[in-house]
Formats: structure tokens, C-alpha cells, sequence
């Protein structure tokens, strides 16, 4: 079938997952930023989720790749694919290419930009636009940015996490760093590796992380059976973590997001720290629903901490909703 009406797409272009918006229908796409390249024809054989599930399993000739690296395009020609396979999958047939609005961290280069801009372009969109993290997780997360009041947000994705204070449509003071969920799955690894002497995957760090990691003491009590590669023997090994050890593990980059909060408030002015203490700290993205990152936080800025609703998709209903108020948002902000 072919559909006959212009399309309006938010997405959040995730170092870890890809997430689409499409106007009046909501979130209609979340795969994982994952692609299978043929390394001999360099055909693209899979994206999304059946992609994920090749990675650190496919033999010399496929290679299953992440094609953003800490928030940004890191392969250019795989992001263009990838991109046109999900452009592909929420438009199906149509006459017409969509606008697309893109979300982009906050402190990317001008090359960067141009970069993510050019590469929804190859791939099928009539008119890009570009829109900070930060301002599309607070716009998600449903808070009223048009007002001169100062609201904080910590967006905590995959690659990155931006954390930014809002007041007029536009960030007044706001920092990116390359420390977010892949950080943490690398401490996991690590630690695994330096005191078991075991080697593990990334997905089973992912899945340490979600199902016992914690960064704040007394909120989680689990253990969890992991297999990985003993190093001295070469042979598979099962091995109990608990989360303490977890903890252990995680406190380090996690204690970097907590001091990258602490800089931004420190260059905050004064009016717009008073509304921050009064109405408090909003945390997004997938990030923040690591078990006491919030109580952690809460307890060195002092300011109550709250994770919004449906925090993992906020930035992409944010991109999407801020479609519809084009003219509202900061000129500087679009950037096409």
C-alpha cells in the first residue's frame, strides 16, 4: 500500500537504541543501533534487533556493529543504512519523504552535526532538523520549557549523558560527556575481569546492569549467575555476583555523572538555582533507572531527584512533540 500523506518523525538516534516517533501515531519504532555488514559485499544483512542478536556471534566475513560511538556517528555509511532500513520500516511505501527531526547531544562539533544531518538526508528525509538532548528530554518528560524559570535535566542514554539547565526554550548552561550506559557495561566488564579473572560479553554486562546493578547502598540485594571464558584455563566457568559487588563496579562512572551535575550547578546563576531547589532534578533516558543513581545523586546535591515517566522515551517523544511547535523552539537550535 501506498500511503499518500507527508510524515512527521522525531528520532532519538541512540548510541544503543534507535527510538521513532511518528506525529499522531506516538513511538512506532525501538530497535537497538546494531547492523550486520557483509565484510566481502558490504551489504547490509540485518538491523535492529535480529542485528543484536549476531553481536560477538557471527563468523569472520559478518561483522555486527554499533555505527555510533558515545552519541555521535562513528560509521558514516552504516548510520545512512541503518537509518533508510527504519525510515523504511515506520513511513512503509510512500510518495512522499518525511521530516525528521533528529536529536543530537549537546556539545557535538559542527562536523558532527553536519554529519548526522547529511546521513538522514542519503537516507530518504526531505528536511532534517536537529534538536539538543537535553530540550527534547524535558519537552518529553512534559515539562513546560517556554517559561522563564529554570528547570534541570540529567538525560542519561547509552553514549552520553547530557546534563542541562533550561529556561526560555533554550539551555542556559549545559555540558555532555562521554559517560553513560556503555560506560558502565565497560566497569562491569572490568571488574569481572580483574577479580574473577573471567572474560565476560557486553550483553551480559547489560544484563548485570538491569537485573542487580545498583550505586547506592541498602536499595538492591540480588545475585546473579553469569557463564563467561576463564582466563587461566581457556574453558567456560559459571560465577555467582551479587550486588555489592555490583556496586563496586559501578560507583566510579557513576560518581562522573554525579560531578558533571555538581559543575553545571556551580555555573548556574542564582535566580534560576533557586527554582532548580525548589522544583528539583529531572533524570531521563535509560540510563537513570540504574538501581540508586537517583538517591545518589539527591544525597550530593542536595536537591530532591525525580526520574520522569516512561524515562527511556522521553527524548524521542520530545523530538516528535517539538514538530508540532517548530516556530516556538530557539532558531539557533534548528539547524536545517
Amino acid at each position: 500500500m501506498f500511503s499518500f500523506g507527508g510524515y512527521d518523525i522525531g528520532i532519538d538516534l541512540g548510541t544503543a537504541t534507535v527510538i521513532g516517533y511518528v506525529k499522531g501515531k506516538g513511538i512506532v519504532l525501538r530497535e537497538p543501533s546494531v547492523v550486520a555488514v557483509d565484510n566481502n559485499t558490504k551489504d547490509v544483512l540485518a538491523v535492529g534487533q535480529e542485528a543484536r542478536r549476531m553481536l560477538g556471534r557471527t563468523p569472520g566475513s559478518i561483522v555486527a556493529t554499533r555505527p555510533l560511538k558515545d552519541g555521535v556517528i562513528s560509521n558514516y555509511t552504516v548510520t545512512e543504512k541503518m537509518l533508510k532500513s527504519f525510515i523504511t520500516k515506520i513511513c512503509g511505501k510512500t510518495i512522499f519523504s518525511p521530516r525528521i527531526m533528529i536529536c543530537i547531544p549537546s556539545q557535538v562539533t559542527e562536523v558532527e552535526k553536519k554529519a548526522v544531518i547529511d546521513a538522514a538526508g542519503q537516507a530518504g528525509a526531505r528536511k532534517v532538523y536537529l534538536i539538543e538532548e537535553p530540550i527534547a528530554a524535558a519537552i518529553g518528560a512534559g515539562i513546560d520549557i517556554s517559561k522563564a524559570c529554570g528547570n534541570m535535566i540529567v538525560d542519561i542514554g547509552g553514549g552520553t549523558t547530557d546534563v542541562a539547565v533550561i529556561s526560555l526554550g533554550g539551555s542556559v548552561v549545559s555540558t555532555s560527556l562521554k559517560v553513560a550506559g556503555d560506560k558502565f557495561d565497560e566497569a562491569i566488564i572490568k571488574y569481572v575481569k580483574r577479580k574473577f579473572n573471567v572474560i565476560i560479553g557486553e550483553r551480559t554486562a547489560e544484563d548485570l546492569k538491569i537485573n542487580i546493578g545498583c550505586v547506592y547502598p541498602g536499595v538492591q540485594d540480588a545475585e546473579m549467575d553469569i557463564r563467561g571464558r576463564d582466563l587461566s584455563s581457556g574453558l567456560p566457568v559459571t560465577i555467582t555476583i551479587h550486588s555489592s559487588e555490583m556496586m563496586e563496579a559501578l560507583i566510579e562512572p557513576a560518581m562522573q555523572v554525579v560531578d558533571a551535575v555538581h559543575s553545571v550547578l556551580e555555573k548556574t546563576p542564582p535566580e534560576l538555582i533557586a527554582d532548580i531547589s525548589q522544583k528539583g532534578i529531572y533524570m531521563t533516558g535509560g540510563g537513570c533507572l540504574l538501581n540508586g543513581l537517583d538517591k545518589l545523586l539527591q544525597e550530593k546535591t542536595g536537591i530532591n531527584v525525580m526520574i520522569a515517566e516512561d524515562s527511556v522515551s522521553c527524548v524521542a517523544l520530545g523530538t516528535g512533540k517539538a514538530l508540532d511547535n517548530l516556530d516556538v523552539l530557539d532558531g539557533k537550535k534548528i539547524l536545517r
